[in-house]
């Protein structure tokens, strides 16, 4: 029995060394836990930015797809007008036959040529979105359209418009001709970065579109009847052979 004593002893852990293995597996767990904790954030803010970038692309398509469906006619100017202004309360005004597919269009049932306006409104935290409000032609927006218009985007710090001037083969930041619809308008659209928009509100981030209008102002003759009698003029039916009346026998 004496002989085992010590031996046994030897085998055995002291306090120092149970207290020394405890704190290498603390530490051991700690860092498993910091790296964790890492890859669950960096996932977060992965997907939040894979998020933000494909509301910035709906955000853009939505106006890609409305430029697209422009309707205008010169003889009703003040219902069918192209306006648009630069600055803090950038917007963008026009009429389109807009398809199904364009957002809320189950709403107006089958009103498919409406006025679609684009303009930035104030938001929470400070922040503006992109909204977009909608009205068939001849009619006024209602009161969901003007109290809740449609939230493209978020956090968007600015919003500006170019016009092609085929006069002066240059682009230009205002378009006075609301009568007519430009060739071309370029669409520049600011977001901010939503990781830094608290800290670094300055930093933004823009994605621009060039849009090519494939329809244009239809002319007032195009529209109006040819001179009243004057065989195979536009609008004018073709004439009628009167039937002679037979007397009954």
């Amino acid at each position: 029995m004496s002989r085992n004593h010590p031996a046994r002893r030897s085998a055995a852990f002291t306090l120092i060394e149970i207290m020394m293995a405890m704190a290498i597996l603390g530490l051991v767990l700690i860092a498993i836990y910091a790296t964790w904790t890492l890859i669950l954030k960096s996932s977060k803010i992965g997907l939040a930015a894979a998020a933000q970038v494909q509301r910035e692309r709906m955000a853009i398509r939505v106006i890609e797809d409305a430029l697209t469906a422009t309707r205008s006619f010169a003889t009703d100017p003040q219902s069918y007008g192209f306006y648009a202004e630069n600055g803090d309360d950038a917007l963008i005004s026009f009429v389109a036959r807009l398809p199904e597919s364009f957002p809320r269009s189950g709403k107006f049932h089958g009103l498919d040529v409406r006025r679609v306006t684009f303009t930035l409104v104030s938001g929470p935290d400070a922040t503006r979105e992109l909204v977009v409000r909608q009205n068939p032609i001849l009619m006024d927006l209602d009161e969901d359209e003007k109290r809740y218009p449609l939230v493209l985007a978020k956090g968007v710090s600015g919003m500006e418009f170019g016009f092609w001037d085929t006069r002066l083969n240059d682009w230009v930041d205002e378009w006075k001709q609301t009568n007519q619809l430009p060739k071309l308008v370029k669409v520049t659209v600011q977001f901010q970065n939503p990781s830094q928009r608290q800290r670094y509100s300055q930093t933004r981030e823009e994605v621009t579109r060039i849009v090519a209008l494939p329809s244009i102002t239809v002319p007032v003759t195009w529209q109006m009847p040819g001179p009243p009698g004057r065989p195979g003029a536009p609008g004018t039916p073709p004439p009628v052979t009167p039937t002679p009346i037979v007397p009954a026998p």
